[in-house]
């Protein structure tokens, strides 16, 4: 009975994300629901000290890095620097190459810190008139786009500042650099792969005398003429993210060491922070702060009239990102402390291999959350340690767990009820009838990623 309570309540918040019901409301609501079936004397005390807990220890860890990469984000749309990147990557490798254009445009601004929702909204109007001018079918625009920002720049190429790459720092004492090669194996094997998938369906589609379609919903218009900066302006805050972020990576823990005592004349008791579990969040905000700064210097001009509602805007989407997040992070440590749960926990802990062991974990519980940030956060909350000690007895160093779990957690979190692949769809004016399917054989990529770099390490090694 435990087990299926625990289950239930898993199976209430991917039903209510799956109906659109917010995750917010619905994560304390499961949680509670699972706990009163449990210990009904338990549910204030596990509401205060276990879910609100955990919810506001996530915010004040990474609601800073929502709020810089929203802001970030929507600079470089208001801009038209994201705008002035795909003109650019048109002009170098042609409309013939649409597919491909639209993976490296949605692969750059996501590895330079554009959050995967303004992604979606920057790259749609010129994917659009790409696959209109090429012909190729609309519905598999979805998935391209889900190839280029959701996968391998997400959780799998090394330094990537999304969110899903930095929470595996904070409990195995890692940068975002974790596994490099690693990285590098699973990226090119997503990228690889992905390409070779869409570019199969695009020959059938050809073959069966599809094109681009009719009478298609939310087709873009077009835009008002904006004067466009050069293309290496554009890409250069991108760059200097990504640049800043390694960086401030290797400079942080030289400038304050290994812990730090803060002490100032106000405060009554000295606070002591262990800078390694920081390091990759300080890393990031520092970076994603210098890149806020150089698109205002660079494109002041053209954000200076919509600057305070664009502003809103990202601080809003920063907030809902974080809140949604962060409930299910309080909700994983809820459900991890009951019974059913050490149940389930156990039987995951039967699987010989640490690696594999992790992978499945990571992977289920993002898939039953529909959120790889909030699947992995359960998953980590509730048995890093146990990762942590069978690593360290098959001696494998805690940088391949960190990359494990982050493309873990990007494995089969795109199932139907997740929040990104909703958007999608809404911004693309398809349904899931029409699309999801390529995203979901994205999906079985991704997944698959995460046992070829495992069986890498076990084969090569490597780090």
């Amino acid at each position: 009975m435990s087990v299926i309570i625990a289950l239930a309540a898993l199976a209430l918040l991917m039903l209510a994300a799956y109906r659109g019901y917010s995750v917010i409301l619905f994560a304390p609501i499961a949680a509670m629901a699972a706990v009163l079936l449990t210990d009904p004397s338990a549910v204030a005390p596990a509401f205060t000290g276990v879910f609100m807990d955990k919810m506001v220890g996530f915010v004040k860890l990474y609601f800073p890095v929502f709020l810089l990469g929203a802001v970030f984000g929507k600079l470089i749309e208001l801009s038209g620097f994201s705008r002035a990147i795909v003109a650019a990557a048109i002009g170098v490798l042609g409309t013939r190459q649409a597919m491909l254009v639209i993976v490296l445009v949605c692969a750059l601004l996501t590895y330079g810190g554009v959050s995967l929702f303004v992604v979606v909204f920057a790259v749609y109007p010129f994917a659009a008139e790409m696959f209109r001018q090429s012909d190729i079918p609309k519905r598999l625009i979805p998935a391209t786009i889900a190839l280029g920002a959701f996968s391998f720049t997400m959780d799998a190429l090394p330094g990537t500042p999304q969110i899903q790459n930095i929470i595996p720092t904070t409990f195995f004492n890692t940068t975002a650099w974790a596994a490099p090669w690693l990285g590098l194996i699973g990226t090119i094997f997503v990228f690889c792969a992905g390409m070779l998938y869409l570019q199969r369906q695009r020959n059938k589609a050809q073959k069966a005398g599809e094109g681009y379609g009719t009478e298609l919903r939310n087709e873009p218009e077009t835009a008002e003429d904006i004067k466009l900066p050069h293309p290496l302006i554009a890409l250069s805050p991108l760059l200097l993210v990504g640049l800043a972020n390694l960086l401030f990576t290797w400079w942080i823990p030289q400038l304050y060491g290994k812990t730090h005592t803060l002490a100032l004349p106000g405060m009554a008791t000295p606070i002591q922070t262990d800078i390694a579990k920081l390091t990759a969040i300080w890393a990031v905000e520092a970076a994603l702060l210098m890149g806020i700064l150089m698109v205002l210097v660079c494109g002041f001009a053209a954000i200076r009239s919509r600057l305070a509602e664009g502003s809103k805007s990202a601080v809003s989407g920063a907030l809902l990102a974080a809140m949604n997040t962060a409930s299910e992070y309080g909700f994983g440590a809820v459900i991890a402390s009951l019974p059913g749960f050490l149940v389930l926990a156990d039987w995951l802990k039967s699987i010989p291999n640490p690696l594999v062991n992790e992978a499945i974990t990571v992977t289920l519980l993002a898939g039953i959350t529909g959120s790889a940030s909030g699947g992995m956060s359960i998953a980590l909350a509730a048995m890093s340690e146990s990762f942590i000690s069978a690593a360290h007895a098959a001696n494998i160093p805690l940088e391949v767990l960190h990359r494990v779990a982050s493309m873990a957690s990007g494995g089969m979190d795109t199932l139907p009820h997740n929040g990104a692949v909703i958007t999608l769809l809404a911004v693309t004016g398809l349904t899931h009838r029409e699309a999801y399917r390529d995203i979901f054989s994205i999906t079985i990529i991704k997944t698959l990623a995460v046992f070829v770099v495992i069986g890498t390490f076990y084969a090569t090694g490597i780090v």
